[in-house]
């Protein structure tokens, strides 16, 4: 936008088809794209420029980590994008969505919180759950 372009990773290496449903997680390198269900978290490496799109037809039942995430379907859990979330008139999000750049269209809607997470910093959920328990004394 403005003159500026983005990278986009296009090449898709891995799919979840229409007619696919997925129970478990699912961690992938490169480019994914879900057409079906996936009952589980969906995963990138945090480095990587990997990007995850989720077709109007997509549904994701788990928290999404990965640096590019491209949603126009529903997502019921958390979304962690490192890089950029792109939410289209479709998008639907129950639960938080942690971002250092979003763009969301008219009509695409959050159910939760929007946190903005600058490049590098961990987000706060996974802090919690790498926290050291708290000793008795």
């Amino acid at each position: 936008m403005f003159g500026r372009k983005h990278k986009r990773h296009t090449v898709i290496d891995t799919l979840v088809g229409s007619n696919s449903k997925v129970n478990g997680d699912l961690h992938f390198a490169g480019g994914c794209h879900v057409d079906g269900v996936v009952k589980g978290s969906v995963t990138a490496d945090p480095d990587s420029n990997s990007a995850l799109t989720v077709s109007e037809d997509g549904a994701i039942e788990g928290g999404v980590t990965v640096p590019h995430v491209i949603l126009n379907g529903i997502v019921r859990g958390d979304v962690v994008a490192g890089h950029r979330v792109e939410l289209g008139p479709t998008a639907r999000v129950i639960g938080n969505v942690y971002y250092n750049l979003i763009e969301m269209a008219i009509g695409a809607e959050i159910n939760g919180k929007l946190v903005h997470q600058p490049d590098g910093q961990v987000p706060l959920l996974e802090k919690a759950e790498n926290a050291e328990p708290a000793k008795a004394v």
